[in-house]
């Protein structure tokens, strides 16, 4: 009898522990501490700073027609504004990745509950995050799949979702988005898979990026198993219904959609060849403008370049053809040692259409198109005679200086009217008496130039450089001595110094970067196009004096099926060698530089031909190969010239086709007196000009010039006589 009741006794405590009052009870506390906890956790947990890589962007370079020339930086990406992308693309990432975006509070609980439990348990990653908690991952946190990252994920998901609109969270969510093919962010993949900026997305285009989220490698179509382009098609179609289900599209316009197969996967341009040097001239260019270092490598823009594609890759081909298919780069220590570098520009515009910087960024990475290391030698001579005209220069006696003035071509002459003495030598060391200004430019005469600098001062010749476009240093002393180019030089100075000539004197600053965008800035560039800087005459003489050295002088082999003027340049010991010219279309300076593995000047004697390589062979070559290339094959254009009307463009009986040397000042003035005298000779007589045909045979020099070497005014029989001594020279020798 005492059994049963003691078993009843038993049953009631049990009662007593787990009555149903109780347990819900005890529930309920349960889900108040839990949204106690959770609500401390809410109120510890902060919204933290972006992660690194969430800012990380890359730089866009484009060719000047838009197509893209190069990418920088760690991470593909370029953040675009949400209005920059078409509304329907923008439905098809909510329609594939959270429907319900517009209405919920950031957080889908279930969802994450299953995923997390899934981790928890070992069972696998699962999805079931919102595009808000997705954007948070990808923005403020990392992509580790633990519990606890998935806690912060939720709650910092309230947060922004109660802070931050939805169009910006959409807009973050895509541009932090993985996409395959090292593509980060709708803009890069736009253009990684369909060639175009977001901003041109079709509708279909971007389902199937949105689709693409999912899995970004296995579901890359042209990469793709069968398998996984069924799965991405079947994901694509399951986008565009959910957007018709949500009125985001109509069933009309899904029916007429086709797949949109995207095109190859490509590599990403790099550094190597000539980008990294353009890429870096630009970036220089842009710090001039007021963009800091900081601002460039932090990535996000996309910069727009002058330079025009089939230009470039002509100057790369006339630099392959003429230099380096004729160097052993590998099994000759000599020819290793030589550097070219090259800049074109459009004289209207200022436009740098090309550049050379050398053998490849990633192997010679100093820029030898932007360098200014090396003498422009005697290139500087056109800037001399531009001062003398622009200044209303005089000779010694009185006479005005232009094309048709007679100056003592004798080599080692000493100069007369300057304090410093100087008498450099010729090429050879040639004397050639009385010639014209017309025939020193031909042929490049020292002797002549360097008393035309004294004639119309040093200093007033450095400040119509530094007007034309070239950069003042410490080199650029004020002396005789610099009208041989003794100072340094880029071939990008010498382009816009030379373009300003071509444009008639008013001022070309060659310009690499034509626009220039940030999400949060547009930088303007500068003018290319200045005022007058010297006057029409003077620039449009130069350019007529020029034309000798091309259809006559030490430039011959840069002539071709157009209308050019130029110089040609070598400096001392023959450590640079130049040819710049221009068409009434195309400037380009192209340089040859000596430089051993130390990074020191050295000679180009004996490197790219026997002898010396002065400015009158490969550099002359690869500047008309260049531009035979870059006009199509020729061209028709003409110079429309107001000269000062004191000589025509001579023939040169005794053309410099046989007699290039380089312009190279000697480096120790003589000291001989600089009042010395060289009597003038008789004045030549007058012969019309012509055109030649053919170059004739070089004569012996002469004290006397030949009868078709004609001044506008004989020489002074009496009172100091003008004179000067030059030419390009090799070696140690002085000459061309």
């Amino acid at each position: 009898m005492g059994g049963p009741d003691k078993g009843k006794t038993k049953k009631r405590g049990l009662r007593r522990f787990f009555s149903w009052k109780k347990l819900l009870g005890t529930f309920f506390v349960f889900c108040l501490l839990a949204m106690g906890a959770l609500y401390v956790v809410y109120l510890m947990v902060p919204v933290p700073k972006a992660n690194a890589e969430a800012t990380m962007q890359s730089n866009i370079y484009k060719y000047a027609d838009g197509r893209i020339f190069a990418r920088t930086g760690k991470i593909n990406r370029e953040i675009v504004g949400l209005e920059k992308i078409p509304e329907k693309v923008q439905k098809a990432f909510v329609a594939a990745e959270n429907k319900s975006f517009y209405q919920d509070n950031g957080v889908d609980i279930k969802g994450t509950t299953r995923a997390a439990w899934s981790t928890i348990t070992g069972k696998g990653k699962q999805g079931g995050s919102t595009i808000t908690q997705q954007y948070v991952k990808n923005y403020y946190l990392s992509q580790d799949q633990t519990a606890t990252r998935k806690l912060k994920e939720m709650v910092i998901a309230l947060k922004v979702d109660q802070e931050t609109s939805k169009s910006d969270i959409l807009a973050g969510y895509m541009n932090t988005s993985f996409y395959g093919r090292s593509a980060y962010g709708v803009q890069a993949a736009a253009r990684s898979y369909y060639g175009v900026d977001a901003t041109r997305l079709t509708t279909a285009q971007g389902a199937y990026l949105a689709s693409l989220l999912q899995a970004p490698n296995q579901y890359d179509w042209t990469s793709a198993s069968t398998t996984g382009r069924k799965l991405v098609e079947q994901r694509w179609n399951y986008v565009l219904d959910n957007m018709v289900g949500e009125g985001w599209l109509s069933a009309d316009e899904r029916a007429g959609m086709k797949f949109p197969v995207p095109q190859k996967a490509r590599p990403a341009p790099g550094m190597e060849g000539q980008t990294g040097y353009i890429v870096e001239a630009a970036n220089e260019e842009l710090m001039r403008q007021g963009v800091s270092e900081e601002d460039i490598k932090a990535g996000g823009w996309t910069i727009t370049l002058n330079i025009d594609e089939k230009k470039q890759k002509a100057l790369v081909k006339a630099v392959n053809d003429e230099l380096e298919a004729k160097l052993d780069r590998k099994g000759d220590k000599k020819d290793a040692t030589v550097q070219a570098g090259a800049t074109s520009v459009d004289p209207k515009t200022g436009a740098v259409v090309a550049m050379y910087g050398g053998v490849g960024a990633t192997e010679h990475w100093l820029s030898n198109a932007t360098r200014r290391d090396y003498q422009p030698a005697s290139t500087f001579k056109p800037i001399v005679l531009a001062s003398a005209i622009d200044n209303g220069a005089t000779t010694q006696d009185g006479r005005k200086i232009g094309l048709g003035t007679v100056y003592d071509g004798t080599s080692k002459r000493p100069v007369v009217g300057s304090t410093i003495p100087f008498s450099p030598e010729n090429e050879d060391d040639r004397s050639y008496g009385p010639v014209t200004v017309q025939k020193a430019t031909n042929s490049s005469i020292n002797s002549v130039f360097a008393q035309m600098i004294v004639d119309v001062s040093p200093s007033k010749t450095k400040k119509t450089a530094l007007a034309l476009g070239m950069k003042d240093g410490q080199d650029f002393g004020q002396t005789p001595a610099m009208s041989l180019g003794t100072m340094g030089a880029s071939t990008l100075d010498m382009a816009g110094v030379y373009a300003t000539l071509d444009n008639h004197g008013v001022k070309v600053t060659p310009t690499l970067v034509k626009s220039a965008a940030h999400r949060d800035r547009t930088v303007t560039p500068a003018p290319a196009i200045g005022e007058q800087v010297i006057s029409r005459e003077a620039a449009d003489t130069v350019t007529k004096g020029m034309e000798g050295v091309v259809l006559n002088g030490s430039g011959f082999r840069a002539a071709g099926d157009y209308r050019a003027a130029g110089k040609t340049g070598t400096s001392e010991n023959n450590r640079s060698a130049w040819f710049v010219g221009y068409t009434p279309e195309l400037v380009t300076a192209v340089g040859l530089f000596g430089e051993d593995t130390k990074g020191n000047q050295v000679t180009l004697t004996d490197t790219i031909n026997p002898g010396r390589a002065n400015g009158g062979r490969t550099p002359a070559q690869i500047w008309g190969a260049y531009t035979t290339g870059a006009l199509g094959g020729g061209s028709d254009a003409t110079f429309d010239l107001e000269t000062d009307g004191s000589a025509p463009v001579e023939p040169d009986p005794d053309p410099s086709r046989t007699t290039e040397a380089p312009e190279e000042p000697t480096q120790t003035p003589t000291t001989t007196s600089p009042h010395t005298t060289v009597p003038p000779t008789t004045a030549p007589t007058t012969v019309p000009p012509t055109r030649p045909t053919t170059p004739e045979t070089t004569p012996p020099a002469t004290t006397e010039p030949p009868a078709t070497e004609e001044p506008t005014s004989p020489p002074p029989t009496t009172g100091p006589p003008d004179g000067g001594g030059g030419g390009e020279q090799g070696g140690t020798r002085p000459g061309e």
